[in-house]
């Protein structure tokens, strides 16, 4: 068997292996995609608990909109295909909800608006939560996170919020309330919710008593502005299977079974070999690849081989996960740091250290080797090598299960 699998924006890699060594390419399940333009249209005028979107948009004297950064495939440039209309005429600002992530590239900008980046590219702001400059404190959450965020979601008459709903390793899913947390929350602000990560409760699909997600809802409830949040699912093809409008939580609470119509992927057992393959946009960098560990260690046997593969365009990315893994000499000792002292990032390298306490995780990335080795990732040149040493290493009855779309698919065993 050939498989090819994405690599990049626009390249690939092939793997040949026998077909009896294949546990599965696990994808995103099919879903029937309606009229694309008819889904969003549908969700804004028929929003849940709120005024039709252009009775909200009304009265506005001023319009924000929080869109999401390139590092998510949300298709901000088409839902402004078709409220252009409604918001012509409007005093209209937008600002990227980079969360602590970089502000975008030109490039990204326009993978981002699309042709509506010549439009309003006077009016885009990026968030940068380092910039205490621009933060507001609005109060605590029952938690004890102390709410700063930017200022433009504070002086804003009213905001429009374009996100996409889809798994997220610690928060249950992506969508609605990120968009404030941690989307234009301060840096000292992220770092108090991201810390709740560590907790067991923080993975993915999973919202009740999940302590991040909770953060997150009690955070959002200090802002008093009238939000109107359009969600979008896509399918696997990054096309719209669906939409939602209307009040910022409801609108997300019921995106969510839909997003488990695509990502919810059942297999039939565990591999001692999963290839997770993190696709364009996700693979920007390792701080966002890491997802696609996080969602293949749920189809990986004990003691098991991980292999990711992501060309992380960018680098690392936010690096202190890098450092403190790095300073380490094993896992466990990174888990013993982490527990003395709580820096922002230090979920990710948690999260990649459990899974080295039980499996090995083997890399081919862009990444330089040796500083992979240094995070307690084996590097490969080529996938082919890397499937072929994991299988010579585990034996001949082990079988290599194909996660296609790692940063997203979450496997369910049964």
């Amino acid at each position: 068997m050939k498989i090819r699998v994405p690599y990049g924006k626009d390249e690939e890699m092939n793997v040949e292996i026998s077909d009896s060594r294949v546990a599965g390419l696990v994808e995103p399940n099919e879903v029937t995609i309606s009229d694309e333009t008819l889904t969003i249209m549908n969700a804004v005028k028929n929003p849940i608990n709120s005024k039709s979107f252009r009775e909200f948009i009304k009265d506005a004297s001023d319009l924000l909109f929080i869109v999401n950064d390139a590092t998510r495939p949300t298709p901000t440039a088409r839902v402004l295909d078709i409220i252009m209309d409604d918001i012509k005429g409007h005093t209209i600002k937008f600002i990227i909800a980079t969360g602590c992530h970089r502000a975008p590239t030109e490039e990204e900008f326009i993978q981002i608006f699309g042709k509506h980046y010549a439009v309003f590219k006077e009016k885009i702001y990026s968030h940068n939560s380092k910039n205490e400059g621009d933060m507001v404190f609005l109060g605590k959450s029952k938690n004890g996170t102390e709410m700063y965020v930017n200022r433009l979601g504070i002086d804003a008459h009213k905001i429009v919020i374009i996100g996409s709903v889809e798994p997220h390793y610690f928060a249950g899913y992506t969508g609605g309330r990120k968009a404030y947390l941690p989307g234009i929350a301060s840096h000292k602000t992220i770092e108090q919710n991201h810390k709740l990560a560590l907790s067991p409760k923080a993975r993915s699909l999973a919202l009740e008593g999940n302590p991040v997600h909770e953060d997150m809802i009690d955070a959002l409830k200090t802002v008093k502005k009238e939000i109107f949040s359009i969600q979008t699912v896509l399918d696997k093809h990054h096309r719209i299977y669906a939409a939602t409008a209307g009040e910022i939580t409801d609108s997300f609470l019921a995106a969510i079974d839909r997003a488990n119509e695509v990502f919810a992927v059942r297999i039939k057992e565990k591999a001692d070999i999963v290839v997770s393959v993190v696709k364009f946009p996700g693979d920007i960098d390792l701080y966002q690849s890491q997802k696609g560990i996080d969602n293949a260690k749920l189809a990986l046997n004990d003691k098991g081989i991980l292999i990711l593969v992501s060309k992380c365009r960018f680098g690392v990315g936010e690096e202190s996960f890098v450092k403190l893994l790095s300073s380490c000499s094993s896992p466990a000792e990174s888990l013993e740091k982490i527990k003395e002292k709580y820096v922002l990032g230090y979920h990710k390298a948690a999260k990649m250290a459990e899974v080295g306490l039980w499996a090995e995780t083997w890399g081919v990335t862009g990444l330089d080797p040796e500083l992979l080795k240094s995070i307690f990732i084996k590097p490969f040149t080529s996938l082919q090598e890397a499937v072929d040493a994991a299988m010579k290493q585990k034996g001949e009855n082990a079988k290599v299960l194909f996660l296609m779309d790692g940063g997203l698919t979450v496997p369910l065993v049964g």
